[in-house]
């Protein structure tokens, strides 16, 4: 059985197809690679392991560039396990972009013998370290400057693998890296003037938002979502937010807003989305990156009284 799902990047809309049997969902290049079967082999092929990747290789590579999504919309990308199929797809890529550490299944296929160019983000962004856990926090997506820093490492990449095209590449490098500088002022104006700079969200992916717009940042679960918080930490939160005088308590997609709910009943506040961006839903396949970005300015204008 075929399935599609629609996706939007720049002014130009693309396909992405995918065997559901399989579980294999192949990405989308914009222009004239929407026409084409996903796995046709056009274009330089890209397997890119979750959807900020996905988004910035699309948006750099354009048509001249064919990009496999590892992580179905839908999926949680902390849980991603890779069919065969997939493992193949990132083994026979011309470029694998991943970030280390965030999902183990990619990681290992990679080792297994990726034959073509391997972009591991970690390596190309500054990451922060973790608040609850050893290591570095990988949501750095929340940073548009961070993207920015990948944008430009994409434009080097695909320069690289198709000389002829070089200038392409990062003309459109440096036309998505202006997008993102645009995105990270309007946080900055959007935030600056705010009645409570605390945010309480479902889990710890937020910390990118905290540190660049000075917020700070309160998940209920730490680095994964499924991790479930003790009594005493709900606790705490409690008497923080009734202290604090916060009016909203952040939920997400792709993950379950139990949780969220319960402290919100027990503190009598509202619950909103938080979107962390991770990876497009059925309720956000019309949307994109920075769509998704601007959706989250506005809820926190508004949560906190900005």
């Amino acid at each position: 059985m075929i399935v599609m799902y629609m996706c939007r990047g720049r002014a130009l809309s693309c396909v992405v197809t995918g065997l559901a049997l399989l579980g294999l969902v192949a990405g989308c290049g914009s222009g004239s690679a929407a026409d084409e079967s996903a796995g046709a082999g056009n274009g330089t092929g890209t397997a890119a392991a979750f959807y900020p990747l996905a988004w910035v290789a699309e948006q750099v590579g354009g048509a001249r560039v064919q990009v496999d999504l590892l992580t179905s919309p839908g999926v949680e990308p902390h849980d991603l396990e890779l069919s065969p199929e997939q493992i193949a797809a990132v083994t026979e890529a011309d470029v694998v972009l991943l970030e280390r550490g965030f999902q183990p299944a990619v990681d290992d296929a990679v080792d297994q013998g990726a034959q073509g160019t391997v972009v591991d983000a970690a390596t190309v962004v500054d990451l922060l370290p973790a608040d609850d856990a050893d290591g570095s926090d990988p949501h750095f997506w929340h940073d548009p400057m961070q993207m920015a820093s990948l944008a430009d490492r994409m434009g080097e990449v695909y320069a690289e693998a198709d000389p002829a095209n070089a200038e392409a590449y990062e003309a459109a490098a440096d036309h998505l890296v202006a997008k993102l500088e645009r995105l990270d002022a309007d946080y900055r104006a959007g935030l600056a003037d705010c009645r409570t700079r605390m945010v309480v969200t479902s889990h710890d992916a937020f910390g990118y938002l905290g540190d660049n717009y000075d917020l700070e940042m309160l998940p209920i679960a730490g680095i994964d979502p499924t991790d479930e918080p003790s009594p005493e930490r709900l606790a705490e939160l409690v008497d923080l937010v009734e202290a604090e005088d916060i009016t909203t308590i952040f939920a997400e997609t792709l993950v379950s807003p139990a949780v969220a709910e319960t402290l919100a009943d027990e503190a009598g506040l509202r619950v909103a989305t938080l979107d962390p961006i991770e990876g497009l839903s059925d309720q956000t396949s019309e949307a994109d990156y920075l769509s998704l970005m601007r959706a989250n300015l506005g809820a926190l204008v508004q949560a906190n009284g900005c």
